[in-house]
């Protein structure tokens, strides 16, 4: 796997990772928190957390008591597997958490090969997990400031990574080009140019507040609309002045001044925004959407085909959603033992036995592995190319959508 495979894999699974951490809450200061950066002994993280065990033999309320310290002894155990914090670090999570109906539940969740560095050694017993370092990892340093403008209405936001973020759409007051009673000519159409100005003020005001913040990191502001309007607010000097130098030359024509357009005006601006990938991808899935349609297609799509795929070692570039939730569980029934292997969203319910038709609820779950990371290992095996798709762009939607999350460019014709 190429060094940009593996740091993009990072990634996922990272923001995986950080999505199911954000949701766990403990009863009281319950769960612990320990980021172990690469310079720092894997030792010391243990000394402390022994140091911590004694001390937590003083929490007055029983219940707290029991959980920190089996959330330390857990840390504990998980610690004596690693003799250093490896070339990025690692960061432990563990705790009892709340699972509903005053229930709780441990966990254990280990973070090791973040793809970047952690920059400082963490130990923290909170409700909720300290989070702040490895959410920075996710953070697309280099963007780009989209802005899309007519008289009816504006949208602006940014591009960073796979990335589109509107921020806000505006729609403006303007009067028609229709005549009103009672009011002349002259007097209508100055009444329409103020609202204009009115409104092209308000939404670059409302924009350059929203960039400048992070100017540095922006490396231009790209504008677009369907008209000539977009032309006339840069001509105008509308922006603000720091915003102004960084608005590149060129505009672009674009259907709408929404949403829409915003995302419409990344696609036509692609080639300028060197530090974008939604291109990239973009191109990947037009490559495998025109080769659907062929007679004889060289392509496999759902999880059973590409499965079987991989497993052929059929498949040169797998495309994998980063919308994709998926599990594959292995289940034991607690009433007649029968084992069964089943693949799960985050947010589906349990399945029944299929043997005796029993509720999993007093069943074992013997094993789980994220889809990701399954079709991940079987792509190893015969090199193929794992390339990550985003849920920002319209081909990316319709690969979660429209074919769950999971498509095979593949080396012979599959159909």
């Amino acid at each position: 796997m190429s060094d940009d495979a593996v740091l993009a894999t990072r990634r996922l699974r990272l923001k995986i990772a950080l999505e199911e951490l954000r949701e766990m809450k403990g009863f009281g200061t319950e769960l612990v928190t320990i980021i172990i950066p690469p310079d720092r002994q894997v030792s010391d993280a243990r000394s402390l957390l022994q140091n911590e065990h004694g001390q937590a033999a003083n929490i007055k309320s029983k219940g707290t008591r029991k959980n920190v310290q089996g959330a330390i002894e857990s840390a504990l155990s998980t610690l004596s597997k690693y003799k250093n914090a490896g070339e990025n670090g690692i960061a432990l999570f563990v705790g009892s958490i709340i699972i509903g109906n005053n229930k709780n539940k441990m966990v254990n969740i280990v973070i090791e090969e973040p793809p970047q560095s952690l920059i400082s050694f963490r130990y923290r017993c909170d409700s909720v997990f300290e989070l702040t370092q490895l959410e920075d990892m996710l953070v697309d340093k280099k963007s780009y400031g989209l802005f899309v403008i007519d008289r009816s209405e504006a949208a602006f936001g940014l591009a960073s990574g796979k990335r589109i973020h509107v921020q806000e759409h505006l729609v403006s007051n303007i009067m028609g080009k229709h005549r009103q009673g009672g009011q002349s000519a002259q007097r209508f159409e100055r009444l329409i140019e103020e609202a204009a100005h009115n409104f092209f003020k308000r939404a670059t005001e409302h924009a350059c507040s929203y960039w400048l913040p992070n100017l540095d990191n922006i490396q231009a502001i790209i504008i677009g609309g369907p008209g000539a309007t977009k032309d006339f607010v840069v001509k105008n000097d509308y922006f603000h002045h720091e915003i102004g130098k960084k608005i590149a030359k060129t505009t672009f024509d674009v259907g709408y001044s929404n949403d829409s357009g915003v995302r419409e005006l990344v696609e036509n601006a692609g080639k300028m925004m060197g530090e974008i990938e939604l291109d990239a991808e973009r191109q990947v899935m037009n490559e495998f959407l025109a080769e659907l349609v062929k007679p004889h297609p060289k392509a496999a799509y759902g999880e059973k085909m590409v499965r079987e795929a991989l497993e052929q070692g059929a498949v040169g570039r797998l495309l994998i959603s980063e919308g994709l939730r998926k599990k594959t569980i292995t289940f034991q029934c607690g009433s007649c033992s029968n084992e069964w292997t089943v693949s799960v969203g985050r947010t589906d319910p349990t399945p029944k036995c299929p043997s005796c038709k029993a509720s999993s609820d007093g069943g074992k779950e013997l094993s789980s592995i994220s889809i990701i990371e399954e079709l991940g290992a079987l792509a190893a095996k015969s090199n193929t190319e794992i390339v990550y798709i985003s849920v920002d762009t319209e081909e990316g939607s319709q690969l979660l959508l429209g074919f769950s999350g999971l498509a095979g460019i593949c080396r012979y014709p599959m159909m």
